[in-house]
Protein backbone atom coordinates (compact mmCIF):
# COMPACT_ATOMS: atom_id res chain seq x y z
CA UNK A 1 0.00 0.00 0.00
CA UNK A 2 1.42 3.44 -0.56
CA UNK A 3 1.84 6.27 1.87
CA UNK A 4 -0.90 8.13 2.84
CA UNK A 5 -2.15 10.64 5.33
CA UNK A 6 -6.14 10.37 6.36
CA UNK A 7 -7.61 13.61 8.13
CA UNK A 8 -10.91 13.83 10.09
CA UNK A 9 -12.33 17.05 11.01
CA UNK A 10 -16.04 16.32 12.66
CA UNK A 11 -18.94 18.07 14.67
CA UNK A 12 -18.89 17.60 18.22
CA UNK A 13 -20.65 14.45 19.43
CA UNK A 14 -20.45 12.49 16.14
CA UNK A 15 -18.13 10.18 16.99
CA UNK A 16 -15.04 11.44 15.17
CA UNK A 17 -12.50 10.65 17.67
CA UNK A 18 -14.11 6.90 17.98
CA UNK A 19 -13.78 6.75 14.39
CA UNK A 20 -10.59 7.63 13.72
CA UNK A 21 -9.25 5.09 16.87
CA UNK A 22 -10.97 2.29 14.80
CA UNK A 23 -10.20 3.28 11.70
CA UNK A 24 -6.58 2.95 13.22
CA UNK A 25 -7.08 -0.63 13.61
CA UNK A 26 -8.75 -1.57 10.18
CA UNK A 27 -5.98 -0.07 8.45
CA UNK A 28 -3.03 -0.71 10.74
CA UNK A 29 -1.49 2.72 11.03
CA UNK A 30 -1.10 5.50 14.16
CA UNK A 31 -3.59 8.01 14.49
CA UNK A 32 -3.55 11.12 16.46
CA UNK A 33 -5.49 13.24 18.20
CA UNK A 34 -4.57 14.22 21.91
CA UNK A 35 -0.86 13.25 21.24
CA UNK A 36 -0.20 16.45 19.04
CA UNK A 37 -1.91 18.58 22.00
CA UNK A 38 0.43 17.04 24.60
CA UNK A 39 3.68 17.11 22.19
CA UNK A 40 3.05 21.21 21.95
CA UNK A 41 2.56 21.57 25.61
CA UNK A 42 6.43 19.62 25.75
CA UNK A 43 7.94 21.70 23.06
CA UNK A 44 6.41 25.30 24.49
CA UNK A 45 7.12 24.24 28.06
CA UNK A 46 3.36 25.01 28.90
CA UNK A 47 0.45 22.96 30.54
CA UNK A 48 -1.51 20.64 28.61
CA UNK A 49 -4.56 22.59 29.59
CA UNK A 50 -3.14 25.73 28.66
CA UNK A 51 -2.56 24.70 24.94
CA UNK A 52 -6.19 22.83 25.21
CA UNK A 53 -7.62 26.04 26.00
CA UNK A 54 -5.59 28.67 23.30
CA UNK A 55 -7.20 25.69 20.68
CA UNK A 56 -10.72 26.11 22.04
CA UNK A 57 -11.01 29.67 22.01
CA UNK A 58 -13.56 31.30 19.63
CA UNK A 59 -12.87 34.66 19.24
CA UNK A 60 -15.80 37.11 19.25
CA UNK A 61 -16.34 39.76 16.42
CA UNK A 62 -16.43 42.47 18.29
CA UNK A 63 -13.24 41.61 19.74
CA UNK A 64 -11.69 41.75 16.67
CA UNK A 65 -13.14 45.12 15.39
CA UNK A 66 -11.65 46.74 18.98
CA UNK A 67 -8.35 44.93 18.72
CA UNK A 68 -7.61 44.86 15.26
CA UNK A 69 -3.89 43.73 15.50
CA UNK A 70 -4.99 41.18 17.83
CA UNK A 71 -3.93 40.58 21.64
CA UNK A 72 -1.76 38.90 23.49
CA UNK A 73 -4.22 35.63 23.49
CA UNK A 74 -3.86 35.67 19.84
CA UNK A 75 -0.10 35.24 19.93
CA UNK A 76 -0.17 32.25 22.05
CA UNK A 77 -2.87 30.83 19.75
CA UNK A 78 -0.83 32.04 16.59
CA UNK A 79 2.42 30.26 18.30
CA UNK A 80 0.70 27.18 19.32
CA UNK A 81 -1.00 26.78 15.52
CA UNK A 82 2.81 27.09 14.28
CA UNK A 83 4.09 24.18 16.45
CA UNK A 84 1.25 22.05 15.86
CA UNK A 85 1.66 22.64 11.76
CA UNK A 86 5.28 21.31 12.16
CA UNK A 87 4.16 18.11 14.26
CA UNK A 88 1.49 17.47 12.20
CA UNK A 89 4.14 17.88 8.83
CA UNK A 90 6.56 16.18 10.23
CA UNK A 91 3.79 13.02 11.11
CA UNK A 92 2.50 13.00 7.59
CA UNK A 93 6.21 12.83 5.78
CA UNK A 94 6.89 9.77 8.66
CA UNK A 95 4.46 7.42 7.93
CA UNK A 96 1.13 6.81 7.29
CA UNK A 97 -1.39 7.80 9.33
CA UNK A 98 -4.64 9.25 10.38
CA UNK A 99 -5.15 12.95 11.86
CA UNK A 100 -7.61 14.18 14.04
CA UNK A 101 -8.63 18.19 13.61
CA UNK A 102 -6.22 21.32 14.44
CA UNK A 103 -6.70 22.20 10.49
CA UNK A 104 -4.86 19.06 9.52
CA UNK A 105 -6.94 19.23 6.47
CA UNK A 106 -5.99 22.57 5.56
CA UNK A 107 -1.94 21.87 6.53
CA UNK A 108 -1.65 18.56 4.69
CA UNK A 109 -4.71 19.42 1.74
CA UNK A 110 -2.03 19.69 -1.39
CA UNK A 111 0.03 16.71 0.14
CA UNK A 112 0.31 13.54 -2.17
CA UNK A 113 -2.03 10.87 -1.35
CA UNK A 114 -4.01 13.03 1.32
CA UNK A 115 -7.89 12.46 1.88
CA UNK A 116 -9.67 14.81 4.11
CA UNK A 117 -12.75 13.24 5.80
CA UNK A 118 -15.56 15.50 7.49
CA UNK A 119 -17.64 13.78 10.09
CA UNK A 120 -21.00 14.44 10.65
CA UNK A 121 -24.34 13.56 12.48
CA UNK A 122 -27.85 14.69 12.84
CA UNK A 123 -28.46 16.74 15.92
CA UNK A 124 -30.23 14.27 18.34
CA UNK A 125 -28.28 11.83 17.33
CA UNK A 126 -25.03 13.99 18.32
CA UNK A 127 -26.84 14.58 21.60
CA UNK A 128 -27.70 10.95 22.10
CA UNK A 129 -24.01 10.57 21.80
CA UNK A 130 -22.78 12.82 24.18
CA UNK A 131 -25.31 11.59 26.73
CA UNK A 132 -24.59 7.87 26.06
CA UNK A 133 -20.72 7.61 25.37
CA UNK A 134 -19.70 10.93 27.74
CA UNK A 135 -22.22 10.59 30.44
CA UNK A 136 -23.39 14.02 30.21
CA UNK A 137 -27.22 14.75 30.41
CA UNK A 138 -29.44 16.05 27.71
CA UNK A 139 -28.50 20.18 28.68
CA UNK A 140 -25.19 19.52 29.06
CA UNK A 141 -24.55 17.81 25.83
CA UNK A 142 -26.54 20.58 24.11
CA UNK A 143 -24.46 23.51 25.47
CA UNK A 144 -21.26 21.83 24.86
CA UNK A 145 -22.01 21.23 21.34
CA UNK A 146 -22.88 24.52 21.07
CA UNK A 147 -19.86 25.90 22.39
CA UNK A 148 -17.46 23.34 21.02
CA UNK A 149 -19.05 23.60 17.25
CA UNK A 150 -18.32 27.11 17.69
CA UNK A 151 -14.80 27.63 18.88
CA UNK A 152 -13.99 24.55 16.20
CA UNK A 153 -15.11 27.08 13.60
CA UNK A 154 -14.02 29.93 14.49
CA UNK A 155 -10.54 28.20 15.17
CA UNK A 156 -10.37 26.41 11.64
CA UNK A 157 -11.76 29.88 9.94
CA UNK A 158 -9.00 31.76 11.81
CA UNK A 159 -6.06 29.82 10.11
CA UNK A 160 -7.72 28.32 7.11
CA UNK A 161 -10.04 31.24 6.18
CA UNK A 162 -13.01 28.51 5.74
CA UNK A 163 -15.06 26.42 7.68
CA UNK A 164 -14.28 22.47 8.41
CA UNK A 165 -17.14 21.51 6.86
CA UNK A 166 -16.58 23.04 3.13
CA UNK A 167 -17.36 20.92 0.79
CA UNK A 168 -15.22 22.53 -1.62
CA UNK A 169 -11.68 21.27 0.60
CA UNK A 170 -13.06 17.82 1.30
CA UNK A 171 -13.00 14.16 -0.32
CA UNK A 172 -15.42 12.84 2.12
CA UNK A 173 -18.38 13.63 3.97
CA UNK A 174 -20.44 11.02 5.70
CA UNK A 175 -22.78 10.92 8.07
CA UNK A 176 -21.96 8.63 11.09
CA UNK A 177 -25.61 7.90 12.36
CA UNK A 178 -25.68 5.70 8.87
CA UNK A 179 -23.43 3.02 10.05
CA UNK A 180 -22.15 3.95 13.18
CA UNK A 181 -18.70 4.37 14.93
CA UNK A 182 -17.23 0.47 13.37
CA UNK A 183 -19.35 0.70 10.02
CA UNK A 184 -17.93 4.39 9.29
CA UNK A 185 -14.49 3.14 10.12
CA UNK A 186 -15.13 0.18 7.87
CA UNK A 187 -16.44 2.33 4.77
CA UNK A 188 -13.77 4.72 4.96
CA UNK A 189 -11.14 1.72 5.12
CA UNK A 190 -12.42 0.59 1.99
CA UNK A 191 -11.88 4.01 0.16
CA UNK A 192 -8.65 3.82 1.65
CA UNK A 193 -7.68 0.09 0.13
CA UNK A 194 -9.49 1.52 -3.53
CA UNK A 195 -7.04 4.95 -3.34
CA UNK A 196 -3.82 3.24 -2.34
CA UNK A 197 -3.62 -0.09 -2.54
CA UNK A 198 -4.70 -3.32 -0.70
CA UNK A 199 -1.67 -4.26 0.52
Amino acid sequence: MEKFTITIAREFGSMGGPIARELSKELGVKFYDRDIVEEVAKKLNLPVSTVSDEEEKSKHLLISHMFPLGTDEDYMQDIIFDVQKDIILDLAKASSCIIVGRCSNYILENKKNNMNIFIYAPYPKRVENCVNSLGMTAAEAKKMIQSVDKARNAYHKKYSGYLPNDPEHMNLMIDSSLLGVTGTAKLIAGVVHQLYGND
